[in-house]
């Protein structure tokens, strides 16, 4: 049995296969505007169509950035989108993105070419641009002298700066004279010397503002030697020369107020900074002040006359010194010469006492000595190991001993031994 679908799975099925086609996804469609009509909620519907064939798309209300002229029934137009189903309804639409009328998608596509061309040769870069003075003199201008934009930039610059100078070229700045007489404005102004240049006019449309997508005036702007603020159109519209002048404005009287400084805040600022530079000026005296006071004390403490009158307080210090010094030094010598005569004194006592006591000693060594007894007629007896005799008991007959008299030594030998006259004995077969 065959399935049976619902509207909503075939619309949903439809709408996956649109999806998938990469195709669809972005294009571009040439027809005829039919049945235009701008809603309340800011949305566009309208048709397309041609010889042979219809399309019905829309524009968000988002979107209309992509749309710079109010589009009408008969305009020819070719809108660039995406084509996808719309579920609820089961159908298709073309859901567009940008609308431009045919003749500017061929502006369009030169404006493209162009702009890839000089930003592939270095036209664009930063380093190449000059920095916008932050107070000028004299501001140039190039623009239509009749307009809103002359007016905006002269009234906002003066609101501003009501002493700046400002010069204005009138160029033309639409149709077939326009480029050479923004051109010619451009060096007119470089030759015066002027500060700062705003280059611009009011929006329009592509075709309006065409001369500021030209080769030859990107290049006047990028080899002119005075800093170029381009301020072409409204915000949305994009030039050549927004991209190679030096700073862009989305409009000419933000042109004005970025070359122009406001005086009002400069003077306020000027006194803001001439009251902090006071207050700076007068802590800064008064710290040198401190300064000086602190040098002049360190001076009055260092200076010469404080020196020597410092060093003469020191002088007599040392004088008082050194004289207490050299009173104590004498007074130590007299102290020292009265111990060395009281030693003196005591050691002439002492050597007396001890010269008697020597005396006396040498009269009982005398007294006491073997020699003196010697020379009396008594010997010193020793044995043969040299051993002092002293008693009869000490010897035996035969026995060798040697006597010490006053004038040399005897050898002797033992015949006999008499014990205190009590008994006598005489050794046989000793011979003296």
């Amino acid at each position: 049995m065959k399935s049976v679908y619902s509207v909503s799975q075939i619309n949903r099925y439809i709408r996956r296969m649109f999806t998938e086609d990469y195709l669809l996804h972005s294009l571009m469609v040439r027809g005829e505007v039919s049945g235009c009509k701008y809603h309340s909620s800011g949305h566009i519907y309208f048709t397309l169509k041609d010889a042979s064939g219809t399309l019905s798309c829309v524009m968000f209300a988002g979107r209309r950035r992509g749309l710079s002229f109010r589009m009408k029934d008969g305009d020819q137009v070719i809108v660039t989108g995406s084509v996808d189903v719309f579920e609820r309804d089961g159908r298709y639409q073309l859901y567009a993105d940008q609308i431009v009328a045919e003749g500017a998608g061929i502006l369009h596509e030169r404006y493209e070419q162009l702009k890839k061309r000089l930003e592939e040769a270095g036209m664009f870069d930063e380093s190449y641009k000059q920095p916008i003075p932050s107070y000028i003199r004299t501001l140039g201008v190039v623009t239509a002298p009749t307009g809103a934009a002359v007016r905006d930039i002269i009234n906002i610059a003066h609101r501003r700066n009501p002493y700046v100078q400002i010069i204005l070229y009138p160029a033309v700045v639409q149709g077939e004279y326009a480029q050479d007489s923004i051109i010619n404005g451009i060096h007119a102004l470089e030759e015066l010397g002027v500060d700062v240049m705003i280059i611009g006019r009011g929006g329009g449309s592509i075709e309006d503002l065409w001369a500021f997508n030209e080769e030859r005036v990107a290049e006047a702007v990028f080899n002119c030697s005075v800093p170029i603020i381009s301020a072409v159109g409204h915000e949305t519209d994009t030039v050549i020369t927004d991209y190679v002048a030096d700073l862009r404005a989305p409009t000419p009287s933000a042109a004005a107020e970025l070359a122009v400084f406001d005086y009002q805040r400069f003077m306020q600022e000027l006194s803001v900074f001439e009251t902090r530079m006071r207050e700076q000026l007068l802590h800064g005296v008064a710290l040198r002040r401190r300064q000086c006071e602190a040098f002049a004390r360190e001076l009055r403490i260092r200076s010469p006359r404080a020196r020597i009158r410092d060093q003469r307080l020191e002088l007599d210090r040392l004088s008082e010194r050194m004289q207490l010094l050299m009173d104590n030094r004498i007074r130590l010598r007299r102290q020292e010469t009265d111990l060395r005569e009281q030693l003196d004194l005591r050691m002439e006592s002492r050597l007396k006492t001890a010269k008697h006591r020597l005396e006396l000693a040498a009269a009982e060594l005398s007294f006491r000595s073997p020699l003196q007894r010697l020379s009396g007629g008594y010997g010193f007896v020793r044995d043969e190991e040299g051993r002092t005799v002293t008693s009869a008991a000490q010897t035996a007959p035969g026995q060798h001993l040697r006597i010490r008299m006053r004038d040399g030594e005897i050898g002797s030998r033992v015949e006999y031994i008499d014990r205190e006259g009590l008994t006598w004995e005489k050794t046989k077969g000793i011979s003296g």
